[in-house]
């Protein structure tokens, strides 16, 4: 038997990036450089109230940039609120550019909308299979410009977009280099007024995207690829390696006061950073198995909702759903890449007694410690689920077998269970 040739090259690719107080105020500036007329403003209902992206879009009109809101954005978008936001584009089109002013779901539906406004098809031509077709786009995307309002999902980074197939009762995604965002504008102002439980939930986002990243399968293990067969998320290298590895050491000294004290300037400055670095970090390595698992957590979700949230309907926020299997996920994966699993918990609890711990359960615990502190739910059983539920949970994450790709250790359906059943309660 001949051995496929192993893969020498890694690709890495980011938006051009503008970081700091006040760069909201530059988006005119900046669209009218990329050569923008018209631009549709994409947002929340809740954003849209604090006036913010209104105030975006009059500040267009000074460089001669004409703005339409949408602020019609769910919180955790659907495939019915994803249509309904590209219904809204083309009944008002056409556009030169968009602008997405909101937290991962605002992003993530300005993405959807330019590639089904630029692209023929719907939207499950471009989900990922199984779940939908896996078509790529054939024509060039509109500039985008992100500008994110939560330090979380790196959404501004990425070339993904996720949203929940209501039909299937699953989360899934489109992933396409072209879907990344042109211009990300982080401008730590328009965070600080997150509140506590948004702020733990999209920073344990944060926290699965450095770590996930950072244990990722290393670019070399895979066989060697086609040009054309190369994908955005191409498994850990040294690029993303040194983005995951910063992120989390601005996390250990920042999540749990800017989580209690959202007043703190430095913290949520450096939260922004750490969401930052680390959409930039597994925007290229990829994510896997607590990515994986959490999007039938939030798919499948009964009755649960966070008050920090808006509406009232039952949601598990991704950011928490991330989390809640991620202790589990890294003790299983630990055998793949030990040191990494060490380092990792090095770098986000500096100084912590080892002396008491296995080394398999040392980055656990560093997680569990984490998560107890900023007031996350103590496993799946807190947020709906019981040990009934865990062959849906299976399937569901079993679907998503991009990210699956990517774990150090390929999980089987035993496996994954045995992640869900040790996560009903974590401490």
């Amino acid at each position: 038997m001949t051995h496929a040739t192993p893969e020498t090259v890694f690709t890495y690719g980011s938006p051009q990036l503008k970081f700091g107080t006040g760069a909201s105020a530059e988006i005119g500036y900046d669209l009218a450089s990329l050569g923008a007329r018209r631009a549709l403003v994409v947002t929340d209902p809740g954003i849209s109230a604090t006036g913010l992206p209104q105030r975006v879009a009059e500040q267009m009109k000074a460089y001669d940039v004409t703005a339409v809101v949408f602020d019609g954005v769910h919180v955790e978008p659907t495939d019915e609120s994803m249509r309904a936001a590209v219904e809204f584009a083309r009944e008002n089109g056409p556009f030169d550019a968009i602008v997405a002013v909101g937290g991962g779901s605002s992003i993530d539906t300005a993405k959807a909308v330019n590639l089904l406004t630029t692209n023929d098809g719907d939207l499950m031509d471009y989900l990922n299979a199984p779940v939908g077709r896996g078509l790529a786009p054939a024509n060039p995307l509109l500039p985008l410009v992100a500008v994110p309002t939560t330090t979380g999902t790196g959404a501004e980074s990425t070339t993904v977009c996720v949203l929940d197939v209501l039909s299937l009762k699953v989360k899934t995604g489109i992933s396409h280099a072209r879907l990344r965002p042109t211009l990300a504008v982080v401008d730590p102002d328009l965070m600080m007024t997150q509140p506590a439980g948004v702020t733990a939930a999209s920073g344990m986002d944060i926290l699965c995207h450095a770590l996930e990243s950072y244990t990722a399968r290393p670019y070399t293990s895979y066989d060697r690829k086609e040009p054309g067969q190369r994908v955005p998320y191409c498994g850990a290298n040294p690029i993303s390696d040194m983005w995951s590895e910063k992120g989390l050491s601005l996390l250990a000294g920042s999540f749990r006061q800017a989580v209690a004290n959202g007043d703190d300037t430095i913290a949520r400055g450096d939260m922004a950073f750490a969401a930052t670095f680390a959409g930039l970090g597994f925007g290229n390595a990829g994510v896997h198995i607590p990515h994986a698992n959490a999007y039938p957590i939030a798919g499948r979700v009964r009755d649960f909702h966070l008050a920090d949230y808006p509406g009232e309907e039952a949601m598990v926020p991704h950011g928490m759903a991330v989390s809640l299997t991620a202790p589990e996920a890294f003790r299983y994966t630990f055998d793949a890449a030990p040191e990494r699993h060490l380092r990792a918990a090095r770098l986000l609890a500096p100084g912590f007694d080892e002396s008491t711990e296995e080394p398999r359960d040392l980055l656990p615990r560093v997680l569990t410690d984490l998560m107890r502190d900023i007031g996350i739910p103590a496993g799946i059983g807190e947020v709906g689920y019981t040990t009934g539920d865990i062959p849906d949970l299976v399937e569901g994450a079993l679907k998503q077998q991009r990210l699956l790709a990517t774990a150090p250790k390929q999980p089987t359906a035993e496996d994954l269970a045995g992640i869900f059943e040790r996560s009903v309660t974590l401490w």
